[in-house]
């Protein structure tokens, strides 16, 4: 039972030396230390409050990219519309422009069908009263060969002078 049971000069130096261990350590290493810890435990606080004020900028930053996309989808968007709106409008324009071309060659060329139509009926004209002189003339030379179909026309044409 010595064995378990300390003896009391034993626990007299023990607890003498626990108390001086105590006092040096209270003394010269417990506000070192607690300094440290302290110092410690507010650079801790001090990074999390810098976290957190990160981390609502972020959140900030976030929140304004967001809005800085919107409106730049907004703005593209815009864009694109009145880009194809100007299209449109560039094909509506071209379309009335080439409709009123298209109008304008085919009243010209009617135009000029007939002026060429008139130019080849007068053409005709011309040319088949040359072939009736020309023809009449050959008549006229064959049935007047002799001198007795000259005077019968002579007075068939004085007749008909007088009649008039």
């Amino acid at each position: 039972m010595d064995l378990v049971t300390p003896s009391y000069g034993l626990l007299f130096w023990t607890g003498l030396t626990f108390c001086l261990l105590l006092f040096v350590l209270a003394k010269f290493a417990w506000k070192p230390i607690l300094k440290q810890v302290n110092e410690r435990s507010k650079k801790i606080d001090d990074a999390l409050k810098e976290a957190e004020n990160a981390r609502e900028e972020m959140k900030a930053l976030h929140s304004e990219n967001e809005r800085i996309l919107k409106e730049a989808r907004a703005e593209r968007d815009a864009i694109l519309k009145e880009a194809k709106d100007a299209g449109t409008k560039m094909i509506e324009e071209a379309r009335e422009k080439a409709k009123l071309e298209g109008t304008k060659l085919l009243e010209a060329a009617k135009s000029a069908i007939q002026s060429e139509r008139n130019a080849a009926l007068s053409e005709m004209k011309a040319q088949v009263a040359t072939f009736s002189v020309q023809i009449a003339e050959q008549l006229v030379k064959e049935s007047l060969t002799s001198e007795a179909k000259q005077q019968a026309l002579a007075s068939k044409l004085a007749e008909e002078i007088k009649l008039n």
